[in-house]
């Protein structure tokens, strides 16, 4: 069939709607005989058509929308979970052996039950202001290699989930992440390396570690505020706090 000749299906359709009614008002003139009654109808059925536009498109529709929106959020939070679990903590901890200012930063994230809204709202302020100092010749760059080349698959995983778009912050964490895992996975070995390698590989760790530390806090408000065993084994397994054991005491 050309498409000049092509009429859409929801074209015919409606076009079938509009005279069937059309057909059944003209059926109940002829059988009534009545036409005060048939306008008086159809304006206020026309008159209640603005009000259902009202109640369904921005009202019913809006609580749908809502709705669906913290089910995908559930979900999303549920992919960051796995994500600590799998990677990030650990990945947090390798991190810190190349910040320079680490020990700045971890008296501050020692999260406990006593941590209100406000707390965390100002413990961003301060990562905000913090000034990361990273050397990746510091820490155990090959344990970094050889932890995070191995976690590949995974992060790749979470890349491929769709609702991820809903969250760009933690989209921006996964890329910075599996490009630092990209650039370890090309090396050979990590000794010896030129100095404007290590300085290259020094500016991925701290993009990656910036946004994971922003990224973890928000996920430790998040299981404070909706799964509080979960918190308690967060906070058992904190990577800033250097007491931080797993036992229950």
């Amino acid at each position: 069939m050309k498409r000049g000749n092509y009429i859409p299906q929801h074209f015919l359709f409606g076009l079938l709607l509009v005279l069937l009614s059309v057909f059944f008002y003209a059926l109940h003139y002829l059988v009534f005989r009545d036409k005060h009654h048939i306008f008086i109808y159809l304006l206020g059925d026309i008159a209640f058509v603005f009000i259902e536009v009202l109640l369904v498109t921005l009202i019913i529709h809006q609580l749908l929308s809502e709705r669906e929106k913290r089910a995908m959020l559930k979900k999303l939070n549920m992919v960051i979970g796995a994500f600590f679990s799998e990677v990030g903590t650990s990945l947090l901890r390798h991190f810190m052996e190349f910040d320079t200012n680490a020990g700045k930063l971890s008296k501050h994230l020692i999260v406990d039950q006593g941590w209100s809204p406000e707390h965390f709202t100002q413990m961003r302020i301060v990562l905000h202001k913090h000034k990361h100092a990273i050397d990746s010749r510091t820490g155990n760059l090959e344990g970094l290699q050889s932890f995070i080349v191995d976690k590949r698959a995974f992060l790749l995983r979470l890349l491929e989930n769709p609702n991820l778009l809903e969250h760009e912050s933690f989209t921006e964490l996964l890329w910075a992440v599996f490009h630092l895992a990209e650039e370890l996975s090309y090396r050979i070995s990590v000794k010896d390396l030129a100095e404007t390698d290590y300085k290259h590989l020094s500016g991925d760790i701290q993009r990656a570690h910036q946004l994971l530390v922003r990224e973890w806090l928000s996920h430790m408000e998040h299981l404070k505020n909706n799964y509080p065993y979960l918190f308690s084994l967060a906070v058992r397994t904190n990577p800033f706090d250097p007491n931080a054991s797993v036992e229950v005491e």
